[in-house]
């Protein structure tokens, strides 16, 4: 090998730790295969949304989660790893239907996703300045949206957003992948909150909304992989699938 090393090193050089696929050594190909269809999937459905093709959003969307669980389950992930993945797949279906029903059954599916990664995460420490800023992004979220939400719509929204920045406040106890990727959820789920809220939105808003979405369930779900190689079992909560 020369000094400077090979063009694949070097990429990998330059890619953060956090966004690298986790393969531990003896990943069979079928692992392999479906990162890949996961990673083709987000591809099409991102393109769709930027096209404004809604049938490939309408096929792509729903593929995501069942590819993430397929490939978290070849990694022998915790079962409750695959619960919450399985819920938000549940989400995603659910707001496919644009009805306000819908809407609130997507948020209760999420909402016990969410509950599945709290359990999952266990007591490992978290910073609490980083709680602190976690909380205040809460309350001043809250406060801001809440006129704007509908009346029928606050109190869920609220209670939800409460999960939900708890979530994502301790993903942070397996590393900086899963912290990341908990940043990410809540992003994604502002943005859709300030679009019921009928605010301004960016150039494409759906396109947003799932990009910030795919890359969290894939960094909370490697995050938490990579934890369980790391650290072991007794890093998470709960059985594997074998």
């Amino acid at each position: 090998m020369s000094a400077t090393g090979s063009a694949p090193d070097r990429t990998q050089a330059r890619t953060p730790s956090w966004a690298r696929p986790v393969l531990p050594p003896g990943s069979g190909p079928a692992t392999r295969v479906l990162l890949v269809a996961f990673a083709a999937a987000t591809a099409v459905d991102l393109g769709s949304l930027l096209a404004g093709w809604h049938t490939g959003h309408l096929i792509a969307k729903p593929l995501l989660m069942p590819l993430l669980v397929a490939y978290a389950a070849t990694r022998r992930a915790p079962r409750l790893l695959i619960a919450a993945l399985l819920f938000g797949w549940g989400g995603d279906l659910a707001l496919l239907f644009d009805a306000d029903p819908a809407f609130l059954i997507g948020m209760g599916s999420f909402a016990a996703g969410h509950v599945c990664y709290l359990v999952l995460f266990g007591r490992r420490r978290t910073g609490p300045l980083l709680g602190a800023a976690y909380a205040a992004a809460l309350l001043s979220t809250v406060t801001l949206l809440w006129g704007d939400l509908p009346a029928e719509l606050r109190i869920p929204v609220a209670g939800y957003s409460l999960l939900l920045t708890a979530m994502a406040y301790r993903s942070s106890a397996l590393g900086r992948r899963a912290a990341i990727g908990g940043a990410l959820f809540l992003l994604s789920d502002t943005l859709i909150a300030t679009g019921v809220a009928e605010w301004p939105q960016l150039p494409r808003p759906d396109f947003w909304v799932m990009a910030t979405y795919a890359a969290a369930q894939y960094l909370l779900a490697t995050g938490a992989l990579a934890a369980q190689r790391a650290y072991g079992r007794e890093a998470l909560q709960g059985p594997t699938i074998s």
